[in-house]
This record gives C-alpha cells, structure tokens and sequence, in this order.
C-alpha cells in the first residue's frame, strides 16, 4: 500500500514522448483541413459557383480566408475590348463556417491526445503538443498559397450593368448634362453581355501570420474551455477560475449557431432556391449569428453599402445602409424598420441568461483556495459576476473583429464609373468590451442566484475545480501524478457494518459471558444481534496471526477468538503468603 502510495506521489513524467507528440498533431491538423475543405467546397458547390471557375482552387482560397489568410483578387477587363480599362476589388471577409468546422475538428483531437497524458501534465510536453500542431497547420497553410491561384468568369450581367442608364439600351441620361451616350465607344451596350476573368491569389505572408495566430487562438480557447482537459501542476486557479466561464460562454455560442443553423434549414424548406441557401449557410451561418449577438447587446456598429452588394444585407440593414453612411446600425434604428427586430435582443438577453446559469452550476461553492465552508449567496454571486463579465468582456470585441466584412468592387472606364459596390459592417471595439462587461456581471449574478436557489450551484463542477483532492478519484484509477499505474486505495465509502461483512460477525450463542472480563481479553457483547468483538487490550502472536487471514479491510482490528468457542474461566487467586511464626 505504501509503493501504490509513493509511485502516485513521484509527479509528472517530465520526458516528451515525441513519437505521440508528432502522431497527434498530424491527426489534428489533417483532419482540421480536411474538415474544413469538405465545408468548402460543399458550400461552393452549391452556390454554383463552380459555373464560375475551378473548385479546387477556389475552395484553397476559401480555406485559406477561413484560416485567417488573406486573397487579393485582380481584374482582367481587356475582354471589354476597353481602352483605359480598370478594375479594383478588396475583399475582408471571414467565412466562419468554415473556420468553425476547422476549429472543432482541430480541438477535438488535440485534447482527446492531450487527456492520454493524464490527470496533469507537464508543461513541456503541453508545450511541445500546442508549439508541433501550431507549427504543422503553419507549414500545410503553406500549400494553400500553392493552391491557391485561379481565375473566375464574370460576366457583365452580374456587374449590375445592365441597371446602369444607358446600358440596357437606351440614352446614357446624366443629370446636368443630358445625353452623354455619344461620348461612350459605340459598343458600350454590349459590356452587359461581356465577359471579364477575375483572377485570385492567396496571399504569402498574411496567410501564414494569419494560420499561426488562427490556430494558436483555437488551442487557447479549447484549453480554457475544456473542463477536463490536463493542465501542469499549479494551473488550480486556470480549473477553478477561468474554466466554468469560459465553458460556458462557447456552449452558448455554439447553440447560437445551432440555432442559426435550423433557422436556415427552414428557410430553405419553403424558398425557391433551397440550394443556395444551404450554402450560404454552410460558408457564413456564425458570420450572421455572431453579428447578431453584439447587435442584440446594443453593440453599435458603422456600416456602408452601394451598388448590387446592397442586396446581399440581411432586412433591414440593407434599407438603413441605404438611407445614408452617417447613421450607425443599432438595435433601435433597426427596430424602428421592423419591430420584429426586438426579439434579437430578447434572444441575446436569454443567451447571456443561460451563461449566467451555466456558469453558477460549473463554479464549485466551496470556499477557495481549496477550502470546506461554503461560501454565502453574495460571494458566490459575486464571484460569478466577476469571472463572466471578464470572460464576456473579451468575446464581444472578439466577435466584432470575426465578423466584420469589407468589400470593394469598382469598374472605370475613361474615368466614368460605370460600377460602384462597396459594403462594410465594423463593430465598435471599445463599446464592445464595456457593454460585454456589464453584460456579463449581470447574468453571472442573475444566473448564480437562480442556481443557489433551485440547489444547482456547483453541481456540475469537476474534481479539479473543487480541489487536488478529488483529482484523483475522477481519474477513474489514476495515480496522483495523473498516469495509469498501481492502485491507490482512497478513502471507504462507509463505515464497517456488522450486517454486510459476515467477517464482523460471530454466531449467537456461540460465546458465554465470563463472569468477569479476563486481563487482556475482550468484551462480549451476547445481546442475542450480531455481535462485534473489540479488543480492549494486548493481543497475542495467534490472535494477529488469525487476523492477518482474516481481515475485514476496514482497518480495525478483531478479538481473539478461542478453539472451543467458549474463553477461559480466570485464573485462580493465588495462595496467601504463609507466616514463618506461625501465626503467633
């Protein structure tokens, strides 16, 4: 029992096992990228943007914007048979569907490879497991800029020249100077008709910066919102602390696109073009959940739009972007064009609700560092109150970096813009971060209050959260150092009882009470119940040779029990001294 004990207590193997290191990060980065290829080019597939160019390229381009990377589009107008032709576009857009996919794949298997290591783990090899899939997803971001190359067919129709004066066919009307028609070439109808290949390119440097930050953020945030997940001994605070806010900020998040994800399928269900719809949605579902969310927070955001990209906003923004750039979009300018637009923030309020609770219930009540009293109802609010609004006070700006969106596309020919679409949407980064706290305070008092109430507070916190003590018992097995070896035995679920454990019983009737106890016997309990014999002195060499085989594993020790059932009468007084005088 002492070896089980002192094998558990040497501490983490301080050597890297590299050949598990080097397996697991090239199963997490594969089947990352190849999680997030399938979203891709399954969602271009069904946009039909495959009518347009090759998929392969095209999905490479797509994986590397959902990587963090950046594409730089380039237009080729000389098929206008244009003199003076030129065309500019800028994209900043993030498909977050696919970097979703990406992200949970990628998490999945790192921690499943991570949690073989054991209860803890040492911070050299949780060092070396994060630094080989960082550097892994770096190097294959490297063959995307290879991939990454392709030309798509635009034709002028989707331009939006055929809404311009003058190009469907009639007179070129410009207010102020009437028809202008014969100052264009005499085949400038036929741009409608044209074709123009736009080229792209996956950029070099900002693809690579952009994959190791993307997924170097994807192992922080698994880590942190992984409950279970081993982390280096001294970490306590990180289990205790960070992990239940955390947790419980991204399982909202992904019921959010959850349920964005259902709200798309219904659409499809009952609108001519289910297809393009599924695709949209597989590409960019998180993009329009997660901008909802700070908008539904009355996070204020600058946007503009013109042009055919107009009529790729959701209603209605697009009628408020239309209405002028100067005006912010915000839940109450939405709500005066459709009053629908209230139940987005009853929905985020909710959403920061359930946080709220979610937290309370993975936060342990005891009293910390590591201690027995619990806490009153004001601590524990407060605590849950400070942990959530931090944690909420980092993501809100978060997601209005991810989902903001720029898009610029300009045709000018002669110096006579003829196209101009443009759109962009940016969260305001400072606003952001104080509403999120306030938030998040908020809901972590509102939710650990109802979990105090309703007894749920701190049901669902782990062992590690609680304290090093359990640790080891939610192992299943482990050794304290976190590493499967000999058994450690812990402390019994309940006392000895008579009545389960026949080694603590002895038959009725089977013992006489002495007339008195014998010096370093036993008493004897005859009640007629089962009887419990406890030794109330110094046993002998038999009795603890009889108990060695006879152990009831519960650590006390039992009386001796004689051949013939029946103890020994007690030794005669003995004799009394004889005088020498003889009594005279």
């Amino acid at each position: 029992m002492s070896a089980a004990t002192g094998v558990g207590a040497a501490g983490p193997d301080p050597r890297v096992p590299w050949v598990d290191v080097l397996v697991s990060a090239v199963a997490s980065v594969s089947w990352a990228l190849i999680g997030m290829a399938g979203a891709a080019a399954l969602g271009l597939r069904l946009l039909d943007a495959d009518a347009a160019g090759s998929l392969g390229p095209m999905t490479a381009a797509v994986v590397a914007l959902g990587a963090g990377g950046a594409v730089t589009p380039s237009g080729d107008m000389s098929a206008y048979g244009l003199s003076g032709a030129q065309a500019g576009t800028a994209v900043d857009f993030t498909p977050l569907g696919v970097s979703l996919v990406g992200a949970l794949l990628l998490s999945f298997f790192f921690l499943r490879s991570l949690r073989a290591a054991g209860v803890v783990v040492s911070p050299a090899e949780l060092l070396a497991r994060a630094g080989a899939v960082v550097a892994l997803f770096v190097a294959m971001t490297g063959g995307l800029v290879r991939a990454g190359h392709g030309v798509v067919t635009v034709d002028g129709g989707s331009l939006g020249l055929d809404d311009l004066p003058g190009m469907g066919g009639g007179e070129a009307e410009i207010p102020g100077l009437g028809d202008v028609g014969g100052l264009l070439p005499d085949r400038a109808g036929d741009l409608v008709d044209a074709s123009a290949a736009v080229g792209f390119t996956v950029d070099t440097v900002p693809t690579l910066l952009g994959g190791l930050g993307w997924s170097a953020g994807v192992l922080l945030v698994a880590l942190l919102a992984s409950r279970r997940a081993p982390l280096p001994r001294g970490w306590d605070a990180v289990h205790r602390v960070a992990r239940p806010a955390v947790s419980a900020v991204v399982t909202v998040l992904l019921v959010a696109v959850a349920a964005g994800f259902a709200a798309a399928g219904y659409a499809a269900i009952g609108d001519g073009h289910p297809r393009q719809i599924a695709g949209a949605a597989l590409l960019a579902a998180p993009n329009g959940v997660w901008l909802g969310i700070p908008i539904g927070l009355f996070v204020p955001w600058d946007g503009r739009a013109s042009g055919p990209l107009l009529g790729v906003l959701p209603h209605p923004v697009d009628d408020l972007l239309r209405a002028g750039p100067d005006r912010p979009v915000t839940l109450g300018r939405l709500a005066e064009l459709d009053g629908r637009v209230w139940l987005l923030g009853v929905a985020a309020a909710l959403m920061m609700l359930l946080a709220g609770v979610l937290t309370a219930v993975r936060t342990p009540v005891a009293a910390e560092p590591a201690g027995t009293e619990p806490v009153g109802a004001a601590g524990f609010a407060g605590r849950c109150a400070l942990r959530l609004g931090v944690a909420t006070a980092v993501t809100l700006p978060l997601l209005a970096l991810l989902t903001r969106v720029s898009a610029d596309a300009s045709l000018s020919v002669l110096g006579f813009d003829v196209v101009d679409a443009g759109i962009e949407l940016r969260g305001r980064l400072g606003t952001a971060l104080l509403l999120g706290a306030v938030w998040g305070a908020g809901a972590g008092v509102v939710g650990a209050l109802l979990a105090r109430a309703s007894g749920a507070a701190g049901a669902r916190a782990t062992a590690t959260a609680r304290g090093a003590a359990g640790a080891d018992r939610d192992a299943g097995g482990r050794g304290a150092a976190g590493r499967a070896g000999p058994y450690a035995p812990g402390v019994p679920f309940r006392p000895p009882n008579p009545g389960t454990n026949p080694y603590l019983r002895v038959p009725p009737g089977a013992l006489r009470p002495p007339a008195q106890p014998p010096a370093g016997g036993s008493e004897v309990d005859v009640s007629g119940a089962p009887t419990v014999i406890r030794p109330v002195g110094p046993v002998g060499r038999e009795s603890r040779r009889g108990r060695r085989g006879a152990g009831d594993g519960s650590g006390g020790e039992r009386a001796p029990l004689w051949p013939d059932g029946v103890p020994p009468p007690p030794p005669p007084p003995p004799p009394a001294p004889r005088d020498p005088d003889g009594g005279r």
